[in-house]
């Protein structure tokens, strides 16, 4: 039987001019910001739909700008780059569940179907990670979690993915791959998105509401 793990949501507080900074000028800061916060509240009831999850929020900023069920964990992700805060939030994680995986909130319509896996796979690895089409990754798991695992590594990079797979072997961890998926960062990926949603092809009801309202991402940039 999977064991029981900890699904850690790393969320920026959506605040106009801290979030989703390379979708502006295409958007508003303002309308970049409700973005932000209809992809964590798609995000967050997918992790939620998850019976074999224990769900912690781990925010950047103000949770209380969140849209959060009562009763939420949420941890502080803490100072440091990403690679430190993504470490810092798995290893308390391991502290009580034998699994821990982390998730962004740039990745609305993700298909449950891939967390499930994702969570079956780890119980025979130590690791895994869930490619995504800029050479990132949209999701990391892990069974264990070695002080500096996440150390140096360079993030918003074609190769950060190809750097992280390295540094997981490199400390004799087993990795196995989730099936890939893509982040919705640049104004390219939110036409995708839209394109995705109008034709029922993936479901993000918050986003979907969302978009709606703003026509002009309905159209290639």
């Amino acid at each position: 039987m999977p064991t029981k793990a900890t699904l850690c949501i790393f969320v920026k507080a959506p605040l106009p001019g801290l979030v989703k900074k390379r979708l502006t000028p295409f958007l508003t800061k303002v309308e970049a910001a409700g973005l932000a916060a209809a992809f964590f509240a798609d995000t967050f009831a997918l992790a939620s739909s998850c019976e074999w999850a224990r769900v912690v929020v781990a925010c950047d900023g103000n949770p209380s700008l969140l849209e959060l069920a009562t009763g939420t964990e949420v941890w502080s992700q803490g100072s440091g780059d990403l690679g430190e805060r993504m470490e810092r939030v798995l290893s308390l994680a391991l502290e009580s569940s034998k699994a821990a995986i982390v998730i962004g909130t740039d990745l609305p319509g993700l298909p449950r179907r891939f967390l499930d896996s994702a969570h079956l796979q780890l119980t025979g690895h130590d690791a895994i990670i869930g490619p995504s089409a800029d050479g990132g990754f949209y999701l990391l798991g892990l069974q264990r979690c070695p002080s500096g695992l996440l150390r140096g590594i360079p993030w918003q990079s074609a190769t950060t993915r190809e750097h992280t797979v390295e540094r997981l072997c490199s400390n004799g961890l087993t990795v196995a791959e989730a099936e890939p998926w893509f982040d919705v960062d640049v104004p390219t990926d939110l036409v995708r998105l839209a394109g995705l949603l109008r034709e029922e092809r993936i479901w993000a009801p918050r986003t979907a509401g969302f978009l709606t309202g703003l026509r002009h991402c309905l159209r290639s940039p």
